[in-house]
């Protein structure tokens, strides 16, 4: 469709540059508002499954990233304090031989560096440019930033995460809920991760608290992120942790993974919040994506994912549709079944890391006696996913 004005994107995370990026190669002008002063390459690592990357391949991403990424053989479940193995669950290969796409494991940082190198020169990027309001008018919407600033845009888009305020003018009364944990993450040299520099994605598990670890950068670095009961309800995503109380949580591990931990002081955390399901994502030129719309807990490793997958979908909505109401509601309708059952899925996940005997028992048996290649071939619906047709 032709338009003058240009699309706006609150939110210049990983959902926002792909959606730029995807609309600047269909020749779209875009704007994308950043809150933050500059953008900063801190963060976790980050798990893209084939799903993911097909969609970095998509837009030109995957070669860059691809020198800074991970490549795990499969996930090793284990039991917490035992440190037994309960699977071995295929990737490497076999996931990619059955997607067409590798499982990757990175740095969010490089992730966020590729993108924001790939529309470079090709997008308009504002920082310090928080939205503070958005209205309706003359065809298109009008922006009112933080700062004052005002731009008029044909569409907004609302990729500004979990505490989105675009969608303060999708659905007025949406909360997001804590649920009762939270995330804690560090990034470490391999020659300081020991055992846990391994080729694959590690899962370690007792009640109430799970780790999970992988190497990105090549193996140079082994992320690792433990999430666990918690009563602290920030709304940061990088508070600085503290190393004692982390490590008082991991008291319940096996040695193996343990003292590896407790040797490391750096500590950064966040807490886990849910979004109850809205009625709309959209209202008239307005809509959300990513976290906005639909945050991801953990459990799943899928929100970077599913952003991604917004991305390249509204970009083609926007591109196809005759006008962009109709485009907006395109996107909304294609994306929301899938988003809700990935939500529902990643919620039923950390229910069932967290078990107690005598539930734990029951899953863990699940995992000894059940083939791998079979409980990943439960997972094809999710990974097998495949873009808009160009």
């Amino acid at each position: 469709m032709a338009t003058d004005q240009p699309v706006l994107i609150a939110g210049g995370g990983i959902g926002g540059l792909a959606l730029a990026l995807a609309l600047s190669q269909a020749g779209r002008r875009t704007i994308v508002l950043e809150r933050r002063a500059q953008f900063e390459t801190e963060g976790a690592g980050i798990q893209l499954g084939p799903n993911g990357v097909r969609v970095l391949q998509r837009l030109g991403v995957a070669d860059a990233l691809h020198p800074h990424v991970g490549q795990p053989e499969r996930i090793d479940v284990h039991d917490g304090p035992s440190g037994r193995t309960l699977a071995h669950l295929p990737l490497g290969s076999w996931l990619s031989d059955r997607h067409g796409a590798p499982y990757w494991v990175a740095h969010r940082g490089d992730l966020h560096a590729a993108l924001l190198a790939a529309v470079d020169r090709h997008v308009e990027l504002r920082t310090g440019c928080e939205v503070a309001s958005a209205a309706h008018g003359d065809g298109g919407v009008l922006v009112t930033c933080a700062s004052g600033e005002s731009l008029r845009g044909s569409v907004l888009i609302g990729a500004d995460g979990l505490w989105s305020t675009v969608r303060r003018s999708v659905a007025a009364d949406a909360r997001p809920l804590f649920v009762g944990a939270t995330a804690t993450r560090t990034v470490l040299p391999a020659a300081a991760a020991g055992a846990l520099a391994t080729p694959a994605v590690g899962l370690w598990l007792t009640p109430g608290v799970h780790v999970v670890h992988y190497p990105v950068r090549q193996g140079r670095e082994v992320a690792v992120v433990v999430i666990a009961a918690e009563d602290w309800q920030g709304t940061e995503w990088s508070m600085q942790a503290d190393a004692d109380i982390l490590h008082a949580k991991l008291a319940g591990f096996h040695a193996k993974l343990a003292e590896v931990l407790i040797e490391v002081r750096d500590w950064r955390k966040w807490a886990l919040y849910r979004l109850p399901p809205l009625p709309t994502w959209t209202s008239g030129r307005i809509t959300l994506l990513g976290d906005a719309a639909h945050p991801m807990l953990p459990y799943l490793a899928q929100g970077g994912a599913m952003a991604l997958e917004d991305a390249l979908v509204l970009a083609d909505a926007l591109t196809r549709e005759a006008d962009e109401i109709s485009a907006l509601a395109a996107y909304e309708r294609l994306r929301r079944a899938r988003a809700t059952r990935v939500q529902e899925l990643s919620l039923r996940n950390g229910r069932i890391y967290h078990m107690r005997p005598p539930l734990a028992w029951a899953r863990d048996a699940v995992l000894r006696l059940a083939p791998g290649a079979r409980l990943m071939a439960g997972f094809d619906w999710l990974y097998g996913w495949q873009p808009p047709a160009q």
